[in-house]
């Protein structure tokens, strides 16, 4: 069935208890600073990783009534793939509160490779009101194709893109390993089979269980924040990247990052075979 355009403009709110033991599981799940962001006992309680904003935007990007909006079946629902993702950070989360998710569809477009569906997501302190985090999530569903060419208005990061590291940029790697989907799944709190279940991922068209792009884009801010801020994720001001090949489970990982003339971080993320998994990176720091 195609995507229905219809579903331009729908918004979802829910409501997520941000625990001690989510936020503990995530920092550890990704391997952030142990001082920092492992220690609940230290005064204000661990720093959370801003990019655990992810795990409260699954609440509504990954809702069966997101998807029955969308009009999927259940086969076109796990060939979506994140394509990318913008988020800027305004203030930190913290454990023990409650906080706001608000998403709405604001772009679809046609392409080769599917359909794609840019979704604005808010996050905010359900008490204070005070926003903690805007992100623009964009996906792709796979071989799925759309009822319009594209509607809606393009999010800024797909009209203007930021640039590529330079060919002399700094290099950190990262190593996998093969229990780290699921590892992943259980501590952000986002499931999707195709990360974990080996059957469901070759339904797919893939050939294994692959990493979420939600994990590279997380573990790339680790190893950029670890050489320009000294591992300290309460600089994290916006990252922003587009997912390109897929991360095979237990594959290492490159992490090509330089400062810009303008500031910012650009990154890009080549796997171990030498596929580009992100490009497009950009990290800003406060």
């Amino acid at each position: 069935m195609p995507v229905l355009s219809a579903a331009l403009g729908r918004r979802a709110e829910a409501i997520a208890d941000v625990d001690m033991r989510w936020v503990l599981a995530y920092a550890a799940g990704l391997g952030f600073d142990r001082a920092l962001c492992l220690d609940d006992a230290q005064p204000g309680g661990p720093a959370v990783p801003p990019t655990f904003c992810t795990g409260l935007e699954w609440i509504l990007s990954g809702d069966v009534s997101r998807a029955n909006s969308l009009g999927l079946t259940a086969d076109e629902r796990i060939r979506g793939v994140h394509a990318f993702q913008d988020s800027v950070f305004h203030r930190p989360f913290r454990a023990g509160t409650n906080v706001k998710v608000a998403s709405e569809i604001r772009y679809m477009k046609r392409t080769r490779a599917g359909t794609l569906i840019a979704t604005l997501i808010t996050s905010s302190d359900a008490d204070s009101g005070e926003v903690l985090c805007e992100s623009w999530s964009g996906s792709i569903l796979r071989d799925v194709a759309c009822d319009a060419e594209e509607v809606g208005t393009a999010p800024p990061y797909l009209t203007n893109p930021p640039v590529a590291p330079p060919a002399d940029a700094a290099r950190s790697s990262i190593g996998t390993d093969y229990g780290l989907p699921h590892t992943y799944t259980e501590c952000a709190r986002i499931w999707n089979p195709i990360h974990s279940e080996r059957a469901v991922a070759l339904r797919a068209g893939l050939p294994d269980i692959i990493l979420h792009g939600t994990a590279t884009w997380a573990l790339a801010a680790r190893e950029v924040l670890r050489a320009h801020a000294g591992g300290d994720v309460r600089r994290l001001k916006r990252l922003a990247g587009r997912f390109r090949a897929p991360v095979m489970a237990g594959g290492g990982l490159t992490v090509r990052h330089a400062v810009m003339e303008d500031g910012s971080i650009a990154f890009e993320v080549e796997t171990d075979g030498g596929a580009v998994a992100m490009n497009g990176g950009r990290i800003e720091l406060t």
